[in-house]
């Protein structure tokens, strides 16, 4: 069973051997695969889901994601209590389990087949992605009874946001939340593209490599995932053929607005 574990803990930390150590526990076939994302990043961590979960994956895949900053009560919390457990099953098949915080679920909630909260505590560990949700989640996966609860109102979900960074890969390339439509876009055409404060150049393109070499480009990315009734979204990048897009603006951080000239 492939799982793929999209965590803000760090790249190479601790927290990810701890978390894989309990998930094989309970789910001893398991082959958990972490995917890191920024601290505190939902919005990442949410178009990262969606990536991988929307697009054909092997036979019980499972998505296990915990980026939860506790924020949605600014208040003291007892026990260490956070944002609850949910589970979506999307299209694929691909089951998603994880702490419902932010934007992590944004992409697919107009997707998914099924929404549900997890009949699992919120509290009583610091570190629940490694003390409680790993039990709850193996008890979905193996369809235990009475591992899920109620359904989740999808309109306490919030949409993604529009025109913003939502992730950067290893290249530097920013892969943004502006959809690619071919109609609306004139190849070739030069603009200047603004993130926050940083402003440069760059070329309309439909593919990665259709820019000369040192050039910034505007185009379709290699992300985007169906939507229903035979539709697709593809999301445009940013990108510095042959250097990196996200240093040539001083490192924008995750949810930080693309405007276009």
């Amino acid at each position: 069973m492939l799982v793929h574990i999209v965590a803000d803990y760090g790249r190479g930390d601790l927290a990810f051997a701890e978390v894989v150590q309990r998930i094989k526990l309970h789910l001893p076939d398991a082959e958990p695969l972490p995917v890191p994302v920024p601290p505190f990043s939902t919005l990442a961590a949410g178009f990262c889901i969606a990536q991988l979960g929307l697009h054909a994956a092997p036979p019980g895949t499972m998505i296990y994601h915990n980026v939860a900053p506790r924020e949605d009560d600014q208040a003291p919390r007892p026990g260490n209590a956070g944002e609850r457990l949910a589970y979506a099953r999307l299209p694929t098949g691909v089951r998603v389990i994880g702490a419902n915080s932010g934007y992590v679920l944004s992409f697919i909630k107009d997707i998914a087949d099924k929404f549900r909260w997890a009949a699992s505590p919120a509290e009583g560990s610091q570190f629940r992605s490694r003390d409680i949700f790993p039990q709850a989640a193996a008890a979905i996966a193996l369809g235990l009874p009475r591992a899920l609860g109620d359904e989740i109102d999808l309109s306490a979900l919030p949409p993604p946001p529009s025109s913003v960074i939502a992730y950067v890969d290893g290249y530097g390339n920013l892969k943004t939340t502006i959809p690619y439509d071919a109609k609306k876009v004139r190849l070739g055409k030069r603009i200047r593209v603004r993130v926050n404060d940083r402003e440069h150049e760059a070329t309309v393109s439909d593919g990665t490599f259709a820019v000369h070499h040192g050039e910034l480009a505007f185009a379709p990315g290699s992300s985007g995932w169906p939507i229903g009734h035979g539709g697709k979204v593809q999301w445009i990048e940013i990108f510095l053929r042959g250097g990196n897009a996200w240093d040539l603006f001083e490192r924008p951080p995750i949810g930080s607005a693309v405007s276009i000239k």
